[in-house]
């Protein structure tokens, strides 16, 4: 019943401020169509103004250095990377404008992301002799994340700046909600199992259920919103070919592997075997099949709309389908590394970012992405408490929320203001 009152919260709110927004373009449509293309141009101009501080020691780097470093960690733990709190740091702190600034960001994602999956692959499934990380359901969630991000990145040219900032708002507050109230639950069975460890102590030694939360948990990252496609004209025939060529491949993929894990559910179902076919408590139906795909391509399109990552829809799905925290954080990240390495090459041949600052900004996260799993692993290896990695996951998603939220209604406001257009945008004149 959560799942699905999660589920109708998101999809009722999206449909209200979705509905608001037609009407806006309606209301204005005709009245401000002149001056919603020359404050488009002046938005555009103003934005693509780069501002690169120079690399010199002082309060500034200070607070970014402690501020990325505990991003990184938490972030990391909890599988979502902290874009959310690397990019307001970096424009109100730093000094970066917003588009070097989320380039900076997914630099500093990618070299978390590294250290989480280098730092997996060494690690063992907490009550089973197989790696942490599930490829089958990698496989899965994979192709639909990926073609999830080209429409994600297209609905971000549409959409006005603060529908996205209320959809950043709406989606945080309720997954972050989920996360928190899910931990809690985590942490009354976890009490209730400790208390049974502590009568059985006596006899029983290496207790399995020990195991269970002894392990090691690990990130997600996030995911990317850039498109491959920067050297071919918006509109363009070879622009839409390859826009839609994604569907059938993707598609394609992830019905290969959705039929992979049928089958073999079914074997396992008719030979009595009560065994999961991969880490998911759930059977894969044709539904819950469907439903995964559907939350893939959420994932995948809130990374490309918002820019944030999929790992915030990623993460707390692959707790609702019964995959514990370890192995959740760990897929999740394996996932998403893929796309942001990509948006980070492509952020490079771009000129998008200082590469002494990034390397910087990267060679932090990297340490903290490996000491705040390795800290957090002996926290939660000593407290015998799995959950701390989901509050830690709700914690920086709620954290997102308020920053990027602020940042967003300060920016609608000056909009506002300005009296600039604030109804949908036509895809192809807004390139």
């Amino acid at each position: 019943m959560a799942t699905k009152g999660l589920v109708l919260y998101l999809i009722s709110a999206f449909s209200v401020a979705i509905s608001s927004v037609i009407f806006v373009t309606h209301y204005q449509g005709r009245q401000f169509h002149q001056n919603s293309n020359l404050s488009s141009l002046n938005s555009a101009l103003s934005d693509t103004q780069r501002v690169w501080p120079e690399l010199e020691f002082g309060w500034r780097i200070v607070v970014a250095t402690i501020i990325g470093f505990l991003g990184s960690a938490f972030g990391t733990v909890g599988g979502v990377g902290g874009g959310g709190i690397f990019v307001p740091m970096l424009t109100l702190i730093v000094g970066f404008d917003t588009k070097s600034a989320a380039a900076l960001s997914k630099c500093m994602i990618m070299a978390a992301s590294a250290s989480s999956v280098w730092y997996n692959l060494r690690v063992q499934h907490p009550s089973k002799d197989v790696p942490i990380l599930d490829y089958e359901l990698a496989l899965l969630f994979q192709p639909m994340l990926m073609l999830g991000i080209t429409i994600g990145v297209t609905l971000s040219v549409v959409f006005p700046y603060w529908l996205i900032t209320i959809l950043i708002i709406i989606l945080f507050l309720g997954t972050s909600s989920r996360s928190f109230c899910r931990g809690i639950i985590m942490w009354k069975e976890e009490t209730l199992l400790n208390k049974e460890l502590a009568k059985q102590r006596d006899t029983f030694v290496n207790s399995r259920g020990e195991l269970l939360i002894d392990t090691e948990y690990e990130p997600l990252s996030p995911r990317e919103e850039k498109s491959l496609m920067n050297d071919i004209a918006a509109c363009s025939t070879w622009y839409w070919v390859l826009t839609l060529v994604q569907f059938p491949v993707a598609f394609g993929v992830f019905g290969y592997e959705a039929l992979k894990l049928y089958e073999e559910g079914k074997k396992r179902k008719i030979a009595g075997n009560t065994e999961s076919v991969c880490e998911a408590s759930i059977e894969f139906t044709p539904i819950t099949l469907s439903f995964c795909a559907l939350c893939g391509l959420l994932g995948g399109t809130v990374g490309g709309l918002l820019g944030s990552g999929g790992g915030f829809i990623l993460g707390p799905l692959l707790l609702e389908i019964g995959v514990i925290p370890q192995v959740a954080s760990a897929t999740a990240t394996f996932v998403m590394l893929f796309s942001s390495s990509l948006s980070v090459v492509e952020f490079y041949f771009l000129h998008r970012f200082p590469f002494t600052f990034a390397l910087y900004l990267m060679s932090v996260s990297l340490m903290a992405g490996f000491w705040g799993q390795y800290f957090v692993r002996k926290l939660v290896a000593f407290l015998k408490r799995a959950s701390l990695i989901v509050f830690i996951l709700s914690g920086v998603i709620f954290a997102s929320a308020l920053t990027m939220g602020v940042i967003g209604i300060e920016k609608s406001i000056q909009m506002i203001n300005n009296h600039e257009f604030m109804g949908f945008l036509d895809f192809c004149s807004n390139q």
